[in-house]
């Protein structure tokens, strides 16, 4: 277990804190139309940090080539229950090196706010390296206020009642975030760190990994399209 993440509930648990079975059981939101709508019909697709393959699914039946990524063994097993069609790869993404490059590359799930410097930084290198030089980069980021804005909750499509409790700053500018998934039937918890990340910040990180926002995807900003910057 990382340092600072944890899980509690039935089954397996990955270092990060997230529980395989809550992503087996969650279900799929916008995230999918999302992409389409942002990168070309049929590209291929490194997708980093698939977990149990929820938005896996819908992007190979969407007709893209997609490559996921999870160090998790216990979660690619998932994924290859409920996903026909996608290629796996075992490994921490910021160590990955495939030596091929991709159409796009999507670091979802909030990887970027990482409480680690030198592992955001890392993770976005794995991004840099592994796109095309004229593909772009997907990357998913926290909302404005998502630390500020607690606790609050929503629900999820797959039936699951998921709850933001607390973000307690740690020190560094991390905050120690209490997330909890409510079934019907059970119930799990996931404790992590999150680095909030202005705007500026965000840009200037990808910058240096040689990354330049192309445009904000939604709304509320949550969704990012980054291309490659000249070498």
């Amino acid at each position: 277990m990382r340092e600072g993440h944890g899980g509690t509930g039935p089954g397996s648990i990955t270092p990060d804190g997230c529980a395989v079975e809550v992503y087996r059981r969650l279900g799929v939101g916008s995230e999918p139309e999302v992409i389409e709508a942002a990168v070309p019909a049929g590209a291929s697709l490194l997708e980093l940090g698939c977990g149990a393959g929820r938005v896996t699914g819908p992007l190979v039946r969407r007709g893209f080539a997609v490559t996921a990524v999870d160090e998790s063994a216990e979660m690619l097993d998932a994924l290859k229950e409920r996903v026909a069609g996608a290629e796996t790869v075992r490994s921490p993404i910021e160590s990955l090196r495939l030596e091929r490059r991709f159409d796009v590359v999507m670091l979802a799930s909030y990887l970027v706010h990482t409480a680690d410097h030198r592992t955001r930084q890392a993770l976005l290198e794995t991004c840099r390296r592994h796109v095309r030089n004229d593909g772009c980069v997907l990357i998913q980021r926290e909302g404005e206020g998502w630390h500020r804005e607690v606790p609050r909750e929503r629900e999820d499509p797959g039936g699951c009642t998921v709850r933001i409790l607390s973000a307690d700053p740690v020190g560094d500018g991390v905050n120690s975030v209490l997330a909890e998934y409510v079934f019907p039937d059970l119930r799990w918890t996931q404790t992590f760190l999150s680095r909030p990340l202005s705007k500026e910040d965000f840009e200037r990180y990808l910058g240096e990994a040689g990354l330049a926002v192309d445009a904000y995807l939604t709304d509320d900003g949550t969704w990012v399209r980054a291309l490659p910057k000249s070498p």
